[in-house]
């Protein structure tokens, strides 16, 4: 254990440069004094790891020093493999890169644990696409990923819901996301024009496959200090599915809706199925109160449970259904009609 924390140390010491005793403790979730005691034990191993005294003070590798990839345990190295994403690193322009990088991966590893790695990508693959829906087009990926990178502005030409559908947008592109196989571009635009998304102090989110134009500008930007891509992004969820939420509604599931529950409903309504259930009293029926976004999308929603489900509130809703109901009887009720003759 404590020799897997010392290589955590080096490794930290040697992407970040400077740290101190603090911010390491905190990295390494210890004490300041197990820091203390760990930085003397590489010390004496030989490493040339020297402290700074003072309030800009700190832990800091002598310049030029590296480790090689020893000390990688096992289940480390798998996870290296496991971790690669082979299909969105090609539409970055990336996959050769990537491929090299692996086989240089491959090479520097103990034999032991190259057949270990080599074994776990025999095995495992991710395909992150949904099912049943094809994969965006992004003709634009590339130059919005070296924009990103380089920290460029760009002026973009984008389809977004709203008229003027067509719109056009300098952005600073702060960082990429790819969200059930489709890539979103975080980015502030100038004029914070309000183009769709998650928007947060100026920031919005754009979907990549509705780039229609884009253009390098020679210019380049600032990133925020502090801005974190991960927070914003999940920030942004939260939001979109508080926004969601327009009411509620109070059903009644058969035993066969309620075990097809986990696999027809949105999460949301999933989890307020389960807090909410009480039984209902009649054949093993159970009533529950799960959130709608209107009335039209739990219809929608509801009818695709058939005659596992009943609705009870709101009085709207039921009313919905039942004239959806009516005019599909009033559709399928007449006598069917004759085969046509071959």
């Amino acid at each position: 254990m404590r020799a897997s924390r010392l290589i955590s140390l080096l490794m930290l010491l040697q992407a970040r440069g400077r740290m101190t005793a603090q911010e390491l403790a905190d990295e390494l979730e210890v004490s300041i004094r197990t820091v203390y005691r760990d930085v003397e034990a590489l010390h004496s191993a030989g490493i040339p790891l020297y402290g700074d005294a003072g309030p800009s003070g700190g832990y800091r590798l002598l310049d030029g020093y590296r480790t090689r990839l020893t000390g990688l345990t096992s289940g480390e190295a798998e996870s290296l493999f496991l971790a690669g994403l082979p299909g969105p690193a090609a539409e970055l322009g990336l996959g050769s890169v990537v491929a090299a990088a692996q086989l240089k991966l491959m090479a520097a590893l103990p034999e032991e644990l190259r057949d270990r790695a080599g074994r776990i990508r025999e095995r495992f693959h991710l395909d992150a696409p949904n099912w049943y829906h094809d994969a965006d087009e992004t003709p634009h990926l590339a130059a919005v990923a070296d924009a990103v990178w380089n920290q460029r502005r760009a002026e973009v030409l984008y389809r977004r819901w709203k008229a003027p559908q067509e719109v056009t947008r300098v952005l600073e592109p702060y960082g990429l996301v790819l969200k059930a196989g489709r890539w979103y571009l975080v980015a502030r635009a100038d004029g914070g024009g309000e183009d769709g998304g998650n928007g947060q102090g100026g920031v919005r989110t754009y979907r990549v496959s509705q780039i229609l134009g884009l253009r390098m500008l020679p210019e380049s930007f600032d990133r925020p200090a502090g801005f974190d891509l991960a927070a914003y992004w999940s920030a942004g969820l939260e939001e979109f599915a508080a926004r969601l939420v327009r009411g509620e509604a109070v059903v009644r599931l058969s035993p066969s809706g309620m075990e097809r529950l986990p696999d027809m409903a949105r999460p949301a309504m999933l989890r307020a199925a389960e807090a909410t259930a009480e039984p209902d009293g009649r054949d093993g029926w159970t009533r529950v109160t799960v959130p709608i976004e209107s009335l039209p999308h739990a219809l929608g929603e509801f009818l695709r449970f058939g005659t596992d489900l009943e609705v009870l509130a709101p009085a709207e809703l039921r009313d919905l259904v039942t004239q959806t109901a009516h005019s599909l009887s009033s559709l399928y009720g007449g006598a069917p009609p004759r085969a046509m003759e071959p």
